[in-house]
């Protein structure tokens, strides 16, 4: 009973760190800027424990892998939201973690596909291939983010150079060079359009696998029982 506790548990707490970090990578006025990086941080941190959790009781080795690689894209997501990095780096960090994810999901979709039929299957297989699809189309818009940044970096550097040619002002910190942390900020439409998409496929796809994870240990508590 333990495990099968333990196992709907976590599928619990990740349904509600998705749908966390889901709500804190939407853009919503009524929402600050300082709950929605909370409730992404958290979101985050929440997913990491229960993918550990389910790792721990998972009789499989590869559904247990696969909830390893989840647990360590989300933990590297947060390493991007707690430590101040510059912007350049904790997106890089963001697009890894959303990237290990992926592949934990599609190694726990490439398992559930060799299963046969039981309760729980069809939910447990889709709301992986959900969430596969969800972090990938984060991962794409942080990338996207990234190279429009670095772009409009570059673009914004050469204007700056010009316009102190021009009017022959001496810039006293010319040496450090354009900071990326200056124009990261401005955020692409499309990256941004991505990565809430995604966050929010994948929040539908956690609570599909809550609903097969409850049916299976449901069933298993069962069997074990008679």
């Amino acid at each position: 009973m333990g495990s099968v506790f333990i196992s709907i548990f976590g599928s619990v707490i990740v349904a509600v760190g998705t749908i966390s970090a889901a709500l804190g990578s939407t853009p919503v006025n009524y929402i600050k800027s300082n709950l929605r990086n909370d409730l992404n941080l958290w979101g985050n941190v929440l997913q990491a424990g229960g993918n550990a959790l389910q790792a721990d009781v998972q009789g499989d080795v590869l559904r247990t892998v696969g909830k390893e690689f989840q647990s360590i894209g989300n933990s590297i997501v947060v390493t991007g939201l707690v430590i101040d990095f510059n912007k350049e780096i904790d997106q890089k960090l963001f697009i890894t973690g959303n990237w290990i994810q992926a592949l934990g999901g599609a190694i726990n979709v490439g398992h559930g596909l060799e299963l046969s039929p039981f309760p729980g299957h069809s939910e447990n297989l889709i709301g992986n291939i959900l969430q596969v699809t969800g972090n990938s189309l984060q991962a794409i818009g942080g990338i996207n983010e990234l190279r429009n940044s670095d772009e409009k970096g570059k673009d914004q550097k050469a204007d700056n150079e010009n316009s102190l040619t021009t009017k022959g002002v001496l810039n006293e910190n010319k040496n450090n060079g354009y900071s990326y942390g200056d124009y990261i900020e401005q955020n692409n439409e499309q990256s941004e359009t991505l990565v809430v998409m995604g966050s929010w496929i994948q929040a539908t796809g956690s609570v599909l696998s809550l609903i097969g994870t409850i049916k299976e240990a449901t069933l298993d508590n069962q069997s074990k029982s008679q």
